[in-house]
């Protein structure tokens, strides 16, 4: 999920400085490929792999050992842009509509505590407005849960705050629920129909229960150094159960902003930020670089896995990187690595 921009208040710009090498005249502005190896040196992670995408072909690069390329990963939150890209295309054949509430779509579901689906609209459940609990919050993603276990646990919990932003996994618990019941199939179902299969993402898929990852893949490690590559995804469900790889990530985030799988109102729509303050769209979020350049996509943490994919708003130049562990522990380095990728080199 997105820090709530507290990235964006960094002091990204003298960050930038100080990562750049020396040079007999002037500072050199750093590359991802120096940037990268600081995820692994100063960022605490065993391995970091990037993988950028633009009309010239890509690039990749890698630091540390035991990752790789076509290396299938947990992706965590970024399911929720595949989510979010379903509904709205629900929304495009007036199958459901963003106003209607969570009641219409899912009867009696949401009560308890203060929470009432009849006040509850599709469009909150994407902007991350409902109000609604965050179940992850009481299980730290460790406990497998069915989705209607997930949304009664959020449920024993008042809202907070209704209206205005607050990340909660549950409301892409209840677009998951959705979709089933728009469409008589899972979510999963839908997605293969609908992206996996029609944009050729061949590492993309959503595992259910199975608790093993595709070959080929690397290890993963909590914080500690413990081995979790194997890892039950009912923890996250509809709101991170995705497992992918760098190109496929890639693949989607340039298709989806390049207007390939939505129409342009219902883009603009997902990109569109006043719910919630500037901070997230719908299955995505904007992130302004110190140069003044905004990059637009989502990060994705599971335990054992952090994933951000960044793109320009036509997804012509994307950048996916990885690492093979829960997080970054420098939050410094990762604006600095989008900043070094998307901002111009002046010298």
């Amino acid at each position: 999920m997105p820090s709530l921009r507290a990235l964006l208040v960094l002091p990204v710009s003298l960050a930038l400085l100080a990562l750049a090498p020396a040079d007999s005249t002037a500072p050199r502005p750093p590359t991802t490929d120096t940037v990268l190896p600081l995820l692994v040196t100063r960022g605490g992670a065993p391995a970091a792999a990037l993988l950028v995408r633009d009309g010239a072909g890509s690039h990749y690069a890698r630091a540390g050992t035991g990752i790789a390329r076509d290396d299938h990963f947990r992706a965590g939150s970024m399911t929720k842009t595949l989510i979010a890209t379903l509904v709205l295309q629900l929304a495009e054949e007036h199958r459901l509509k963003l106003s209607d509430t969570v009641e219409q779509h899912l009867p009696g579901l949401v009560r308890g505590a203060g929470n009432d689906g009849r006040t509850i609209t599709l469009r909150a459940l994407l902007t991350h407005t409902s109000g609604l609990h965050d179940f992850t919050a009481d299980t730290k993603g460790l406990v497998p849960l069915s989705p209607r276990q997930a949304v009664r646990m959020a449920l024993t919990h008042p809202p907070a705050h209704p209206g205005r932003f607050s990340y909660s996994n549950t409301n892409y618990v209840l677009l998951g629920m959705v979709v089933r019941q728009v469409t008589g199939h899972s979510y999963a179902a839908e997605a293969e129909r609908r992206i996996i299969a029609p944009l050729g993402l061949t590492g993309t898929s959503f595992p259910g229960s199975r608790m093993s990852l595709p070959s080929p893949h690397g290890r993963a490690y909590a914080a500690d150094g413990t081995d979790v590559t194997e890892l039950d995804p009912r923890v996250a469900g509809a709101a991170g159960e995705l497992v992918t790889t760098l190109t496929d990530l890639d693949r989607f985030y340039a298709a989806l902003l390049g207007g390939r799988l939505l129409l342009p109102r219902r883009l603009r729509e997902m990109r569109d930020t006043r719910a919630a303050h500037g901070l997230y769209g719908m299955g995505l979020y904007p992130e302004k670089l110190p140069c003044g350049t905004t990059v637009w996509g989502h990060n994705g943490r599971i335990l054992g896995s952090y994933v951000r994919t960044a793109a320009t708003v036509d997804g012509r130049r994307v950048l996916t990187y990885r690492v093979n562990t829960t997080a970054i522990t420098d939050p410094d380095l990762e604006p600095a690595l989008l900043a070094a990728e998307f901002c111009p080199r002046t010298s």
